[in-house]
């Protein structure tokens, strides 16, 4: 199983990132999938996750309307698009697959890309 996040780097505030993270291993169409961060000194935080057919997204509140999570099931891929960027969305940004069947099912994460927010 292999999750790679990829698309992190250093941006000016108000700028935009568009973070990929491709997957193989695991029957993709099968798992939710989530944007985790976590920066210095604080919590990995939950960002915001879609269903595994893509019908329903939901968002942490300090992103929505700036970030938008996607998905490309033939792909094996999940998208965070991050616009409007602010230094407090600096962190190291996880992805993460969560069975869909069973909340007691596997779930796997990456190994992270860091984003940087500054001037």
């Amino acid at each position: 199983v292999q999750l790679v996040e990829s698309g992190g780097g250093l941006v000016q505030p108000g700028g935009s990132l568009r973070l990929s993270c491709a997957t193989s291993g695991f029957t993709f169409s099968s798992y939710h999938m989530s944007w985790y961060r976590q920066a210095p000194g604080k919590e990995r935080e939950l960002v915001a996750t879609i269903t595994n057919t893509g019908g329903y997204r939901n968002y942490a509140d300090s992103v929505k309307g700036r970030f938008t999570i996607s998905r490309d099931n033939a792909k094996n891929t999940v998208y965070l698009q991050m616009n409007s960027l602010k230094p407090d969305d600096t962190a190291v940004y996880y992805c993460r697959g969560i069975f869909a069947s069973s909340a007691l099912g596997p779930n796997y994460w990456g190994q992270g890309t860091q984003v940087t927010v500054s001037s």
